[in-house]
């Protein structure tokens, strides 16, 4: 009798176990990659790039369409004017392919909070999409313009943005939790990296724009975007953007140039970088100590220097060190007089230091931040010359 009731109760939970329920078919989505938010008067207008599969796909002929599609659509709130959209989307826009949202600079000027809302709460968003703000142009020109190599513009962006974070520096990728995160803290400022357009935007629109040698217009990462209170207050320059990188210790690697003892320069690659910030209470002032240590190699010699002798190491190292030192310190000025605001997390390490101390000076850290010490060190060693010992300049010229 028991087995009999087991057999039972098993059918009927194979009856609710319908594992399909829910399933919606390829061909009924439109999947979005990129996700526009634009403020226009007191709407927002809302851009989607949707992929179109036989575009990209590798088993049908090309019919010379454009791989995207952008939809538009305003309303009074992001999801209202999302599902606007279904008016004149073929199909209802799928998000949980995201892989970028651009907020419109407009918007980053009012305000991002309220904009971030949504797409951090709905279940369909996944949490791994980068944010990024469209400088000098709208989220909805930015994803309008079609790029060459990849097919796909959302792929363009996020690739070149990883791309730039790990080679160059001047960028920083940042998730929707993280940007969350920094949003979130009173006392802390946020950064995203900015993109700009360049050239003709209404060729940038068309097909041809990726079927010439020379693009009409083109993507291009401009620096790092700056917020306080939850509003983009100004750009940092692109030097300055590598500094906020060595900062929150982001850097994979980089070039740094530096002059040569009498002519010429040397061309420098940064393969190593950590930086660690302490925060210590002197008396109840607050300071910060910086250590960054850098490990480089030698990628270009312009000038007649002997690699092989120690001395030259010692100026090398020395003169990393003080230009990478001379443009943070720079930089740490431009942030603490000019925008006011801590985008280097300065509050969390001394928190982390003495809770109790924080909490005493939490209230008054808006006034505190641009008075506070900031000490920097930075370390350089030099691992390696490269194939050739020095320069070809060095080299005696063979005889005729």
């Amino acid at each position: 009798m028991a087995k009999v009731k087991g057999i039972g109760l098993l059918c009927i939970l194979t009856l609710l176990l319908s594992g399909c329920w829910s399933k919606r078919e390829l061909n009924e989505l439109a999947i979005v990659v990129a996700l526009g938010i634009d403020k226009v008067e007191d709407h927002y207008e809302i851009t989607v790039q949707i992929v179109d599969p036989s575009e990209i796909s590798v088993r049908q002929v090309s019919t010379q369409r454009a791989p995207v599609i952008t939809y538009h659509a305003q309303g009074e709130t992001i999801f209202e004017a999302i599902r606007k959209m279904t008016t004149v989307a073929a199909r209802k826009p799928y998000f949980s392919h995201l892989q970028v949202v651009v907020l419109g600079e407009d918007l980053a000027k009012e305000g991002i909070d309220e904009s971030l809302d949504l797409i951090a709460r709905d279940h369909e968003f996944r949490n791994d999409f980068d944010v990024i703000m469209s400088y000098e142009a709208t989220a909805k020109e930015v994803l309008n313009i079609l790029t060459p190599i990849e097919k796909i513009p959302a792929n363009k962006m996020v690739n070149s943005l990883r791309t730039s974070e790990k080679a160059w520096g001047s960028t920083i990728a940042v998730n929707i939790d993280e940007l969350v995160d920094m949003l979130h803290k009173e006392e802390r400022g946020a950064i995203l990296t900015a993109i700009e357009i360049h050239g003709d935007r209404k060729l940038g629109m068309d097909q041809t724009n990726v079927q010439r040698v020379k693009t009409s217009a083109w993507l291009q990462y401009a620096g790092l975007a700056v917020f306080k209170d939850n509003q983009f207050v100004g750009l940092l320059s692109e030097e300055d953007s590598k500094s906020i990188s060595f900062l929150n210790d982001t850097i994979k690697s980089t070039v740094e140039r530096i002059a040569c003892p009498e002519k010429g320069t040397l061309s420098m690659e940064i393969t190593q970088s950590h930086t660690k910030i302490k925060g210590t209470f002197e008396r109840g002032a607050p300071k910060i100590d910086v250590q960054i240590n850098i490990i480089q190699n030698v990628d270009e010699v312009g000038c007649t220097i002997n690699l092989m002798e120690s001395a030259t190491m010692d100026y090398i190292n020395q003169k990393t060190a003080q230009g990478i030192q001379k443009r943070i310190e720079k930089t740490l000025e431009t942030i603490q007089q000019y925008y006011q605001v801590d985008i280097l997390g300065f509050c969390d390490a001394l928190h982390r230091a003495d809770a109790k101390q924080w909490k005493k000076i939490k209230g008054d850290w808006p006034t505190i931040f641009p008075e506070l010490q900031v000490n920097i060190d930075v370390k350089v060693k030099t691992q390696g010359v490269g194939t050739l010992q020095n320069s070809l300049l060095n080299m005696p010229k063979e005889e005729e």
